[in-house]
């Protein structure tokens, strides 16, 4: 049987953060987790849009949804928001979900690429302020994209200075993000802890990212969503499954298990050898930590 959302457990008692979950993918997830008894916290660069979605998705579902400003691509903003966080207890789910892609180059307030700064810097140094608040059976889920497979690691010009593509960046975001979620899980073992780091992508779901690209580009992209591609609901399921089935281990990649991973039910998938290299991996976990200015030491009582 294909797994759905009839397949979650009760999720009343836990407590979860969903990065981007004003609209798409991290809405749709978000609504999910309320419906199934969750508390949820979710994020959007601006206070307002937080918090009128947290309000309608506490209408909808009848749960505890509070709404909190966060600017991923602003390190400060990213501090500001973990202690409001913390501030209401400890977490059992972090789902680093919000992205931008294939933006123009643009620089964060600390000189970092935009795209590598809020799809991938951000959301570590998020992981790194919350990740001793996370209860034990606790998961850390980050969201990349199959686009990873055609993309290469440079760290060693992170504000794009040299040249910029907006979709080669987009990639290098979203492999550093499965080299950190991979390298992640793999220390969290080491240290005998009992939170999991899995990993999810989407498929070609309907979503937010295209928006700020011109009418041609968005009705491309909306015919072969049409053709190939599934809806938001559906592409929301793999990061769902990541974070809520009782079976899922970590170091774990859910996406559509359909034709070429576009979309289906979710099921286990596989990555690029770039994604698995350990070597490459540590090197990364090492450059983004520095590049962040945050720690993110891992001991048994995670």
């Amino acid at each position: 049987m294909a797994w759905s959302n009839a397949d979650i457990p009760d999720q009343t008692g836990r407590r979860a953060v969903v990065t981007g979950a004003t609209s798409g993918l991290g809405y749709e997830t978000a609504r999910v987790l309320a419906a199934h008894g969750a508390d949820v916290v979710v994020t959007s660069r601006g206070a307002a849009r937080a918090e009128a979605a947290a309000a309608e998705l506490t209408r909808i579902t009848g749960a505890k949804v509070d709404g909190l400003s966060l600017d991923l691509g602003d390190l400060d903003s990213v501090g500001h928001a973990a202690d409001a966080v913390l501030a209401g207890g400890p977490l059992d789910l972090l789902i680093n979900n919000a992205g931008i892609m294939a933006t123009p180059r643009r620089l964060s307030p600390q000189g970092f690429e935009s795209q590598l700064a809020v799809n991938h810097l951000g959301h570590v140094a998020l992981t790194a302020r919350l990740l001793a608040h996370l209860r034990p059976g606790g998961r850390v889920v980050t969201v990349s994209s199959g686009l990873h497979r055609v993309a290469r690691t440079d760290f060693d010009d992170p504000a794009s200075e040299r040249r910029y593509s907006p979709f080669r960046a987009y990639g290098r975001s979203k492999l550093a993000n499965l080299l950190f979620a991979f390298e992640l899980d793999r220390r969290l073992r080491a240290a005998g802890a009992t939170v999991a780091s899995l990993a999810a992508h989407p498929g070609h779901a309907e979503s937010g990212l295209r928006d700020h690209m011109g009418p041609v580009s968005r009705a491309v992209g909306h015919v072969m969503g049409a053709l190939i591609g599934h809806s938001t609901a559906d592409g929301a399921l793999p990061q769902l499954r990541a974070a809520t089935d009782p079976a899922a281990t970590g170091g774990e990649f859910y996406g559509p298990g359909g034709r070429a991973g576009m979309r289906g039910a979710p099921v286990i998938v596989g990555s690029s050898t770039a994604a698995r290299d350990a070597t490459l991996a540590a090197q990364v976990w090492d450059r983004t930590l520095e590049l962040a200015g945050v720690q993110l030491e891992l001991t048994p009582r995670h």
